[in-house]
């Protein structure tokens, strides 16, 4: 916000400023303000337009005129230039400041105010989205590009890099019909890449979501050191200064273990899965192998911290694959928790330790499988409302 004294000649705001707020000092008798307070107004008003700001009284054709955009309006600020009153009755008239009383107020104060009250006062408006704010927020972004570019580079060079055209090609334009799921700050989105037309699923992060080019990162490094046959592997990425970050995994086809477990069957059936226990078995054992893995097979321990069925794929010969490593993290090494600020995850798979005192460690992930298996073998959610007391949570009825 830039601040302009003067006594109203032809200056000129610097072209850089956000916004600017013009305020006057004593004049000397001698000089312009021998005259009377409309003649001060008019002058102030002058002064104004020479900043290229917009200067009016206002009246019934403001208080009537309604925006076209909700958004711009209430995004601008507003100066009163109030003239004198009861408490300025007894002041110099030669002096600006003993004339006129400044304010500065929001839209949504200003529409607050009586407006009878403001009768005698000038209102400057100053939009706050100006050029400068547009030019900053774009320069802000960039450095943040090329932050996440130099964050990621060590990988980038073995992953497919896709550009923002491809993925919405590949998606349709993020059709609501190539959904696949949604997580708290994310899509899923299922698609065709390349000449060859490989099927891959596309990870869509909110790029509204402040945190989002930190959790892309993690994700994109943790993801492309993992190569196990029952972890889905990343394939590539995609970074948008405009449209956002997208993370493109290979697909597969057979669906997740929620669903088998747990969604109506086409007759109606409740609670009654398709899967023989020859596939759950190999389901329980591929996972196991997988979590192993994160924990004692890569170079640094990693905790998935988000396993549940619906984050575990099938294939098409029922192999399973994990999945979704949005909360993943690494660990300094195995059994050696480390306090978390914020709990994330699912409820019903969170263990005590993590969800009451924000501990954790690849233990989390082995309670997590727990309660994974005790749904393999009971067709049941860890939570269930509607059961009766004592049987609504899974890890407490077994526990019984």
């Amino acid at each position: 916000m830039g601040i302009f004294r003067g006594s109203g000649t032809d200056s000129r705001a610097p072209p850089n400023s956000a916004g600017v707020i013009c305020t006057c000092t004593s004049i000397d008798k001698d000089q312009y303000f021998e005259e009377d307070e409309f003649e001060v107004k008019a002058f102030l008003t002058k002064m104004i337009w020479q900043l290229g700001l917009a200067c009016f009284l206002p009246n019934e054709s403001n208080k009537k005129k309604k925006t076209n955009n909700a958004n711009l309006e209430h995004n601008k600020a507003w100066l009163l230039a109030e003239s004198g009153g009861a408490e300025l009755t007894n002041a110099d008239p030669q002096s600006v400041h003993s004339s006129f009383r400044f304010s500065l107020c929001s839209q949504v104060e200003l529409e607050s105010m009586n407006m009878n009250s403001l009768a005698s006062a000038t209102i400057l408006m100053v939009n706050l989205d100006s050029g400068l704010n547009d030019t900053k927020a774009k320069e802000l972004k960039w450095r943040r590009i090329q932050s996440l570019e130099r964050s990621i580079s060590p990988i980038a060079n073995y992953l497919a890099r896709f550009s923002y055209n491809e993925i919405a090609a590949a998606t349709c334009n993020f059709s609501k019909g190539r959904v696949l799921g949604r997580g708290a700050l994310s899509f899923v989105f299922w698609g065709r890449v390349g000449f060859l037309r490989t099927a891959v699923a596309i990870k869509k992060l909110d790029k509204e979501d402040k945190e989002s080019s930190k959790a892309f990162c993690r994700e994109l490094m943790i993801a492309s050191s993992l190569h196990h046959p029952n972890i889905v592997p990343l394939l590539g990425f995609c970074i948008d200064p405009e449209e956002g970050l997208f993370l493109v995994y290979k697909y597969v086809s057979g669906g997740s273990l929620d669903r088998h477990l747990h969604e109506k069957k086409k007759k109606g059936i409740k609670g009654v899965s398709a899967l023989p226990w020859s596939v759950r078995y190999k389901v329980a054992l591929g996972i196991a192998q997988a979590i192993a893995y994160l924990h004692n097979g890569t170079e640094r321990c990693v905790v998935h911290r988000d396993i549940k069925p619906s984050n575990i794929l099938l294939s098409s010969k029922k192999i399973p694959k994990l999945c979704d490593f949005g909360l993943a993290t690494w660990t300094s090494a195995p059994s050696v928790p480390f306090l978390c600020k914020t709990v994330k995850g699912t409820f019903g798979y969170l263990a005590p330790e993590y969800f009451q005192h924000g501990k954790i460690s690849d233990k989390t992930d082995v309670y997590a499988f727990g309660v994974v298996l005790l749904e393999l073998v009971t067709g049941r959610k860890p939570i269930e409302p509607r059961r009766p007391s004592g049987e609504d949570n899974l890890v407490l009825w077994v526990g019984y």
